[in-house]
């Protein structure tokens, strides 16, 4: 996957460390990041938080907020993003939550709907991505290409 070896080089140019935070794809973005050799250069760790519980006890998202807005949210992904920074020695963190399906959607949130956020030190952005009608293992593998996309962007972007 050429952007994950992109990601790599942009890490390594910047002497940057990437951590990730994952529900629906599983720890894709990590084995991705892992299969390139040297990795361990630029990658501190990733957090596969499927289960609100899991979200709750490893990354510090507030129960209240996975409440009121459900796990698939912009603020859930936002929650998770810095959660993964404060848990880790990280200069850069993504976060990746959704309905992959095919089942588990609703009106309000549809199976391809995935919400995703970038956090650094000083800033953390989110980003919102409607992946469908594609089956649950194509939106597990776009978001898996959308995540590494935006961090991209956000290690190239211009001050």
């Amino acid at each position: 996957m050429n952007i994950a070896h992109d990601v790599f080089a942009a890490l390594q140019k910047g002497q940057m460390k990437l951590a990730t935070a994952e529900s629906c794809t599983g720890g894709m973005v990590a084995s991705a990041i892992t299969d390139i050799a040297g990795s361990s250069e630029i990658f501190d760790r990733g957090f596969v938080t499927y289960s609100n519980a899991a979200k709750v006890e490893m990354l510090d998202v507030p129960y209240d907020l996975i409440s009121q807005f459900g796990a698939v949210s912009e603020e859930v992904a936002i929650a998770m993003a810095q959660g993964a920074m404060l848990h880790s020695a990280a200069d850069i963190a993504v976060s990746i939550t959704g309905v992959a399906g095919p089942g588990g959607g609703s009106a309000l949130k549809p199976v391809g709907l995935v919400h995703f956020a970038v956090a650094q030190r000083e800033a953390t952005v989110s980003f919102v991505q409607k992946l469908g009608p594609l089956s649950r293992a194509e939106i597990r593998k776009k978001s898996m290409q959308y995540a590494f996309e935006i961090v991209l962007a956000q290690l190239t972007a211009k001050p």
